[in-house]
């Protein structure tokens, strides 16, 4: 499963959405890692999903919601709008992280509600008037969805408990701050939130088996615990929009193009890319990388960035490396066709799949990826690539040669795929298991 070694792509994968209500048993997506091969803001309307008929009041929380970007947030964005489109009262319950946002607005059919904040600390923030809020919002919705890291979790999970309405935490991934005095009390202290959040809630989602089987933090509640895959979904990229980006950036010309999709942050590993180039650049010495993310003023970054970047700066001066700032969904639509690779070579649990690897197995383009668990699972289910030991830059050398020697072994049914991923499948596991704990607490009361 590690350098060198080609997976070969699925066929005839099944895509299961299951539920047994004694036992919250459920499973969504492929059975197996690896298998045989392996309107918005239109009036609400009524629908059935399963063997119920009904419209939820759905309240998201969560520390940062869009325009932030971050896996976690297009999650979160993505699952809101598709509830919202399958006719749900959809609150999102934020932070105002930057006073340029509205307190509140409509955005995509969402309701969105943004907390002040009085100060920030490391990558959190502090809201006086969040609890408040809180116990409003939580007495208007029918059900609580959470997303963790969070440390408000514990007080929304308590109030959804005192008030009779089903809590469900997301587990996005764990938390691991930059080194430093300070950032290791903040862990503690979100870890201990984070534990409370999981005793609180009713129930616990994280995108696949393979991170909850070696994730300290889930582990714990395996008894109320769901995989089911994160919603992945882009728009079409508009008309002569690929081409533009190919004139603007040289693809045709500087290739292969090897591409990374993350922020500047320290789990990313982007110095084991750097430690790769220059076995990739032997090879091809008209190779270029093409980053797509926030690069600068990452919080808690700047020591990382600091570092890097005179070796980056090297390669900007060749014309083999190139920032593209923050894309939006329509500009990603036009990266990813201009990829020959992109990697993913993060180096610990606070990344637990890496959707930009869906996204870019969408349009054709494999994946070399670290063998963390969670992250090596879109090449392991879809055999569009390879995974690497963590860490390590020879074999992310040797994974990019092979790879970019033979792309057309790597290759995968995509319309499949969009089905496995589509943000409509995903909320109906979603709303499977939110009917499920509410006939459950209804019972009981």
């Amino acid at each position: 499963m590690f350098a060198n070694q080609r997976l070969a792509p699925q066929v005839g994968s099944e895509w299961h959405v299951g539920i047994g209500s004694s036992q919250m048993n459920m499973w969504v997506g492929p059975r197996a890692v690896v298998a045989k091969n392996s309107a918005l803001c239109q009036p609400r309307k009524s629908f059935t999903v399963g063997n119920y008929d009904s419209a939820m009041k759905i309240l998201t929380v969560l520390t940062y919601y869009r325009p932030h970007t971050s896996g976690l947030t297009i999650y979160a964005e993505r699952l809101a709008r598709a509830f919202a489109a399958r006719g749900h009262q959809l609150t999102v319950m934020t932070s105002q992280y930057s006073k340029a946002l509205p307190r509140e607005e409509w955005m995509d059919g969402v309701h969105v509600i943004r907390v002040p904040v009085a100060v920030r600390i490391s990558k959190g923030v502090l809201a006086p008037t969040f609890g408040l809020v809180a116990t409003k919002l939580v007495w208007q919705h029918d059900v609580v969805h959470l997303h963790l890291p969070q440390f408000d979790a514990p007080g929304v999970a308590l109030r959804a408990r005192l008030f009779g309405k089903p809590a469900v935490l997301t587990y996005h991934c764990d938390l691991q701050l930059p080194p430093g005095l300070f950032n290791r009390l903040v862990n503690v202290v979100v870890h201990f939130q984070n534990h409370l959040a999981g005793i609180l809630a009713h129930h616990l989602v994280t995108y696949t088996q393979d991170y909850a089987d070696h994730s300290p933090y889930l582990s714990r509640y395996r008894h109320k615990l769901t995989p089911i895959l994160p919603p992945v979904v882009l728009p079409q990229a508009a008309p002569g929009a690929v081409e533009a980006f190919a004139r603007q950036y040289a693809t045709q010309e500087r290739r292969p193009v090897i591409g990374m999709a993350a922020r500047f942050a320290t789990e990313k590993g982007v110095e084991v890319l750097l430690d790769a180039l220059p076995r990739v650049l032997e090879k091809y010495p008209k190779a270029q990388v093409l980053f797509a993310g926030q690069h600068e003023g990452v919080l808690g970054e700047q020591a990382y960035y600091d570092r890097l970047m005179p070796r980056i700066r090297e390669y900007q001066s060749r014309g083999q490396w190139t920032f593209l700032g923050v894309l939006s969904p329509q500009e990603m639509a036009a990266f990813y066709p201009n990829l020959d690779v992109l990697v993913v070579p993060s180096l610990n649990s606070t990344e637990a799949f890496g959707l930009v690897q869906i996204e870019a197995m969408l349009h054709g383009v494999p994946c070399v990826a670290s063998a963390l668990p969670g992250v090596r699972q879109p090449v392991l289910r879809h055999g569009m690539g390879q995974v690497i030991p963590i860490g390590d830059s020879q074999a992310l050398a040797q994974a990019l040669l092979e790879v970019l020697a033979h792309r057309d072994r790597y290759r995968c049914d995509q319309a499949m795929l969009a089905r496995t991923y589509d943000p409509d499948q995903i909320a109906q596991a979603y709303e499977a298991l939110f009917e499920t704990l509410r006939s459950k607490i209804s019972g009981r009361q």
